[in-house]
């Protein structure tokens, strides 16, 4: 049935009752069938059901259970029309959400000439938090197949990029700015979603997104017992030692030293090594040098043993500078 055969309840009840509209909308990103329970009542209780999109993916759940599905798009007049006489009809919403129906129905009900029916909108499946990042993984893949750039990628080739936007990302911190924040969090969320898909397509070792997502979910249970366990911890000290025992017991290291990737920026590495020191109570001077190097592990210790982060606390002093040579440079220009 069309907008062109379609046909409203006839009689002399159409002056009557106005009736009901309800217009159900879906989420794709939930499985087809898994509806509310007020979804349901509304449809089995709905004197007619009607869909304008034959292929919508509910359609063969919504018949398996009974329900007398109508392909129909009708006009906003005749929608209203249908419903006279305190009829009710349900329309399942195509992925667009109807907008030329509820346009043509807001028209008839800012036009005072017509008796409107009851409108809800009720949606009949919802979006749990996280459900946009199925999105980003649909769209990587398609990205992958076809895009002539992304589907030559590999691990090695995308590295910089991981590094590059973790900087990034940093950066949009220190400077507070809540949009840049937003757009990094992205991009380096882009690159973990690329790497898990070109992991997929590993001819003896794959793994993909869920993969890598059910690793650190099952990591962050283990190494969090007084939240998921029996432990308990009271202070941020009290959690890091449990993260760091079970870390050791997890990795099997035999030092505190390993983990530690030695590629990383030299205060962050010089800080890093002396907080892991200090954790395990372990007495080790600082080794004793001539030079800048041994003035700088000295410094980078002293920040990370009074909480501050070396690497950041210089990065603000560089900014301080780079300021100060901006005015600098601003002054020698007007004279």
């Amino acid at each position: 049935m069309n907008a062109t055969s379609f046909e409203a309840a006839p009689g002399p009840e159409a002056t009557a009752e106005p009736g009901r509209i309800v217009l159900l909308t879906t989420s794709h990103r939930v499985a087809p069938g898994l509806l509310s329970w007020p979804a349901w009542q509304a449809l089995h209780a709905a004197d007619r059901v009607l869909c304008a999109d034959g292929a919508h993916p509910q359609l063969p759940y919504l018949r398996e259970a009974g329900i007398a599905v109508e392909e129909s798009a009708p006009s906003a007049q005749q929608l209203v029309d249908a419903c006279a006489g305190g009829r009710t009809v349900v329309v399942v919403a195509t992925g667009e959400g109807e907008p030329a129906l509820t346009d043509g129905l807001a028209r008839l009900a800012g036009s005072g000439r017509v008796h409107m029916p009851e409108l809800e909108l009720l949606p009949a499946s919802y979006d749990l938090p996280g459900a946009r990042l199925l999105d980003l993984v649909q769209v990587m893949d398609r990205i992958r197949a076809e895009c002539p750039w992304s589907s030559r990628q590999t691990h090695l080739g995308l590295a910089k990029y991981g590094i590059e936007e973790a900087y990034e990302l940093v950066e949009a911190i220190e400077a507070g700015d809540r949009e840049e924040l937003r757009e990094e969090l992205g991009d380096v969320l882009l690159q973990v979603v690329f790497h898990a898909r070109i992991a997929e397509e590993h001819p003896q070792a794959p793994f993909s997104i869920d993969d890598v997502a059910g690793g650190i979910v099952a990591k962050l249970i283990h190494r969090h017992p007084h939240v998921f366990g029996d432990e308990t911890a009271t202070t941020p000290e009290e959690v890091k030692e449990h993260w760091l025992r079970t870390k050791a017991v997890e990795k099997r290291r035999t030092s505190v030293t390993e983990g530690i990737p030695l590629g990383q920026p030299g205060l962050a590495l010089a800080a890093k090594l002396h907080s892991r020191v200090r954790t395990a109570g372990l007495d080790v001077p600082l080794p004793q040098g001539d030079g800048i190097g041994y003035e700088l592990l000295a410094l980078a210790a002293r920040a990370e043993a009074e909480g501050v982060d070396p690497e950041a606390a210089l990065r603000a002093a560089a900014r301080a500078y780079r300021d100060a040579i901006r005015e600098v440079e601003s002054g020698g220009s007007e004279q």
